[in-house]
């Protein structure tokens, strides 16, 4: 029988704990070259992470660029060789700074940002998720953020890496303005949508309306800080997205409190997983 459950992957920002440290890069000050214990000392590195999510059941990950201790060649190809070796792709770069909308800076930013695609392509990413713009949506703003997404695509093209961009900060803080953009690109930029970036009495329909775009999805859970799941929120939102007809991964997004970040990304694989079986037992019956 055809194994018809959704495909997970997991973001590094799910573990930043486990990770503890950062290295920072920005467009306005590069890389230092050193690391930061932003989330303490870490218990295990970038290199572990593929053989710990396989045997999770997770064959594909998400990697932030500030979790990336290095940019060279060697390393970026011995992490590639890390994700091979445990039979995990490499579904995303996230690049988690940059406003292509900023006036003064959204070149600068870009040219940053392009670097970075570089960066996925060496690692063999299917993907780079890129951030819309931190300015509110009006006209001007829309075409910039339009006229840079295109030409990054472009970069992105080149090296078989697919740009996409997120429901995120302000420059797409609303489905309006996510069509208007993906509108005007015309299928050259894809669409990650994240269940917990809007909120509000609009945000199922909000989702809707975006989620027949979207060819990943961040599945992120609010969690009490005793580890108790929104699930009401949790189970609406995976049947929004699959009214919508979104049917690509799932990427767990942990997020909560409590410091057991693996038990809480164990639960949201378990909660999909087992909601699955059940739409699938109903189906036969």
């Amino acid at each position: 029988m055809q194994d018809t459950r959704p495909a997970l992957a997991l973001s590094t920002w799910s573990i930043h704990r486990a990770l503890g440290l950062s290295f920072p890069d920005t467009p306005a000050d590069g890389r230092s070259g050193g690391s930061e214990p932003t989330w303490g000392a870490g218990t295990l590195s970038l290199m572990e992470v593929p053989e710990r999510i396989a045997a999770l059941g997770i064959g594909r990950l998400e990697v932030c660029s500030f979790h990336l201790p290095r940019g060279d060649r060697g390393y970026l190809r011995e992490l590639r060789g890390a994700l091979d070796g445990a039979g995990v792709a490499l579904q995303a770069l996230l690049i988690d700074d940059g406003d292509l909308a900023d006036p003064l800076h959204g070149d600068r930013d870009a040219a940053w940002i392009g670097a970075w695609i570089d960066v996925a392509a060496e690692l063999g990413a299917e993907r780079a998720r890129v951030i819309g713009g931190k300015q509110p949506p009006d006209p001007a703003v829309l075409q910039r953020v339009t006229n840079a997404l295109a030409r990054l695509a472009r970069r992105g093209d080149g090296q078989g890496v697919r740009v996409t961009t997120e429901n995120w900060h302000a420059t797409l803080a609303n489905p309006d303005a996510v069509h208007a953009v993906l509108d005007r690109l015309d299928g050259a930029v894809g669409l990650l949508a994240d269940f917990g970036n809007w909120s509000g009495p609009g945000k199922y329909d909000d989702l809707a309306s975006i989620l027949p775009r979207a060819e990943n999805c961040h599945a992120k859970c609010a969690f009490a800080d005793d580890m108790t799941m929104d699930a009401d929120d949790y189970g609406r939102c995976l049947a929004v997205a699959e009214a919508a007809g979104y049917r690509g991964p799932f990427t767990l997004i942990y997020e909560g409190t409590n410091d057991d970040e693996w038990a809480g990304i164990a639960m949201e694989r378990d909660f999909i997983l087992a909601r699955a079986g059940s739409s699938e037992a109903a189906l036969v019956h």
